[in-house]
C-alpha cells in the first residue's frame, strides 16, 4: 500500500524542489482546464492561465509551450500517478484488483476543478457542456494524442516490473496499458454524457471488473 509520501515516476520519493515543480505545473493545467471550460477556448490566453495560477508567463512557457499542452497536461499527469499507485500496491495482491485500485484512487481525488472536470458527480451541465465543447477543439487533439502515448509507455513499464515481463514493449504490458487508458476513457465519457449525471468512480468500478472477469457478454 501507499505511504503516504509523493514519489517520483519510478517510485522514488521527491524532493521539496521537484514536488514544488509538480504544484506549480498541477496549478497551471488545472487553471487552463477551468478557464477554457468557463470560457471557451478562444477566449483565454496564456496570460490569463498564468494569473489564474498566480505565476508569471515566463514560468508558464517553463512548463508548457501553449495552453493545449497544459490541458493535455492533466490527463498525462493522472496517469503517471496510476503508473505509481500500481508499484506501490501489494505484490501479491492480482493485477487487476491493483489497476482497479489505482485507477480509482486518482480519479476519486477530485482535484480537477469545477467538481472534477468529467469526474466526481459532474453535477454541473453548464460545466459538463463546457467541458465536451473544450475536448472537441481541434488544437487540443495533437497535444491528448502525445499525452495519451506517453501515459501508455509509463504504465507500461509499470506492469512489465509488476508481471516480471522483460521489457516494457512486449505485448502484455503495451496491451494492459492500453486497455486502462481505453476502460478509464470510457467511464468519463459515460458520466459526462450521462441524464440525470452518475459519480464516475461507481462506472469505473463496473468498468474494471468486466474487464477483469474478461467481458463477457452481458
Amino acid at each position: 500500500m501507499t505511504d503516504g509520501g509523493e514519489r517520483t515516476h519510478g517510485g522514488e520519493r521527491l524532493g521539496l524542489r521537484e514536488r514544488k515543480k509538480r504544484e506549480t505545473r498541477a496549478a497551471l493545467s488545472l487553471a487552463a482546464i477551468r478557464l477554457c471550460v468557463e470560457r471557451g477556448w478562444g477566449d483565454v490566453t496564456i496570460e490569463d492561465i498564468a494569473e489564474a495560477a498566480n505565476v508569471s508567463v515566463r514560468t508558464f512557457r517553463n512548463y508548457f509551450s501553449g495552453k493545449a499542452e497544459a490541458v493535455a497536461a492533466r490527463h498525462l499527469d493522472r496517469m503517471l500517478a496510476i503508473a505509481d499507485e500500481l508499484r506501490a500496491r501489494p505484490a501479491a495482491e492480482p493485477l487487476w484488483d491493483s489497476i482497479a485500485i489505482a485507477v480509482q484512487a486518482r480519479f476519486e481525488a477530485g482535484d480537477d476543478a469545477g467538481g472534477g472536470a468529467g469526474e466526481g458527480a459532474v453535477a454541473d451541465d453548464r460545466w459538463r457542456d463546457g467541458l465536451r465543447l473544450m475536448l472537441a477543439e481541434p488544437a487540443l487533439h495533437g497535444e491528448v494524442a502525445k499525452a495519451n502515448a506517453a501515459a501508455e509507455d509509463a504504465l507500461a513499464e509499470a506492469v512489465a516490473e509488476r508481471t516480471g515481463t522483460s521489457t516494457a514493449d512486449d505485448v502484455y504490458p503495451k496491451l494492459v496499458a492500453a486497455v486502462v487508458g481505453a476502460g478509464s476513457a470510457v467511464a468519463v465519457t459515460r458520466c459526462m454524457r450521462a441524464d440525470p449525471p452518475v459519480p464516475l468512480v461507481p462506472v469505473l468500478r463496473e468498468v474494471f471488473e468486466r474487464i477483469a472477469a474478461g467481458l463477457p457478454v452481458p
